[in-house]
């Protein structure tokens, strides 16, 4: 069985934690961790879940809304973690004592009861990777932080059940914002953040029958509105509105079982 429940989403803060089970067993995957200790206990709490529920830590890259408490929590724990050589540069190279891994490209992580796949994707960040996670039956795609959709990120998305996806900004009131225009080319560059219609077209090219639940991730909390994304992205699919989950910056999502869902 493979559920996830997203913690936080959005600049303020970034965390999500992926559960696969396999009888007894349960292993769990926290991905990003872009929040203070204290607010990711709170938040695991709200999970009915503890810091020592954790197995692994994969973050995506070294933005501070991703990395947050990462080192404290690991070296606290004793919790491995995952993240590219290029993250880990970027973040000056801290010191995990022991317990980071070296992420990489297609380089498949085994963890014990689903399989987690990284994958490199468009963003402005030194390497950055997204992920797929599998079970036996089910395969979730976690897509934030990127420009554009190359086609080794589609190919990635294919054939996933569950998709939590970034749906960022509204151009138009992007465009109409406060943000200085140097921010505004860099959000909606090739290398930034994908807007709603960029999602949309995403999900038209890897939709497939399969496909049974799509969250709508980091929303920007100026540039866009809920229910702006969950139009664009339930019109893509031609679902109903209501079918799109937001996950939101303060109470992310609820528990997803992707194996009940559809």
């Amino acid at each position: 069985m493979l559920r996830f429940k997203n913690l936080a989403s959005g600049s303020t803060g970034n965390a999500t934690v992926v559960e696969g089970r396999s009888g007894a067993e349960v292993r769990r995957l926290l991905v990003d961790c872009g929040l203070g200790i204290r607010q990711l206990q709170a938040r695991l709490a709200q999970a009915q879940l503890q810091t020592e529920d954790l197995n692994a830590i994969f973050i995506t890259h070294e933005h501070s809304d991703h990395i947050g408490c990462a080192q404290t929590l690991a070296l606290r724990y004793r919790i491995p973690v995952w993240m590219s050589r290029g993250t880990h540069a970027a973040l000056g190279s801290p010191d995990f004592d022991g317990l980071m891994h070296v992420a990489r490209d297609m380089d498949a992580i085994d963890m014990g009861t689903f399989q987690a796949l990284p994958f490199t994707v468009p963003h402005d960040a030194q390497e950055p990777l997204q992920l797929k996670c599998s079970d036996a039956n089910m395969r979730l795609g976690i897509l934030t932080d990127l420009g554009h959709a190359s086609a080794h990120v589609l190919r990635q998305l294919q054939d996933c059940h569950a998709l939590m996806i970034e749906a960022n900004h509204d151009p138009e009131m992007l465009d109409a914002s406060r943000y200085p225009l140097f921010l505004k080319r860099r959000v909606a560059g090739p290398y930034g953040h994908l807007a709603n219609a960029a999602t949309a077209d995403i999900l038209r090219t890897v939709q497939h029958s399969g496909l049974r639940c799509v969250v709508a991730a980091h929303l920007s909390a100026k540039n866009n509105t809920a229910a702006l994304a969950q139009q664009a992205l339930a019109s893509a699919l031609g679902w109903a509105t209501e079918n799109i989950v937001v996950a939101s910056p303060v109470h992310g999502t609820e528990w997803l079982n992707i194996d009940a869902l559809g």
